[in-house]
């Protein structure tokens, strides 16, 4: 998979994520086959803009400090509870085998 391949690998499946669910950089890499967490990060931050950019959050469930207010304002009004600056990854991590 070249440059471009990985690219829009990663968009669609962050545009996959429905709303009130979440995945980590780590689930895109892995939904994607290739690369990791910062491989993905990386997508995001250069063409993530047209997507639900803020539905992928580290693994630790705290937003990127970059975004963070911007991020967690997003995550609320998607309906994903944010409580004490974090998102509770099992109630809210998408599983892409799931028809929502």
């Amino acid at each position: 998979m070249d440059r471009e391949e990985y690219v829009e690998a990663v968009l669609v499946a962050v545009e996959s994520i429905p709303p009130g669910r979440v995945a980590t950089y780590g689930d895109i890499a892995e939904y994607v086959g290739q690369g990791g967490p910062r491989q993905v990060g990386a997508v995001m931050r250069e063409y993530g803009g047209a997507v639900g950019w803020w539905r992928v959050i580290r693994a630790s469930g705290i937003p990127a400090d970059e975004v963070v207010d911007q991020q967690i304002q997003l995550l609320r009004g998607d309906g994903v509870r944010v409580t004490n600056g974090k998102v509770n990854l099992r109630e809210v991590r998408w599983n892409p085998d799931e028809r929502q």
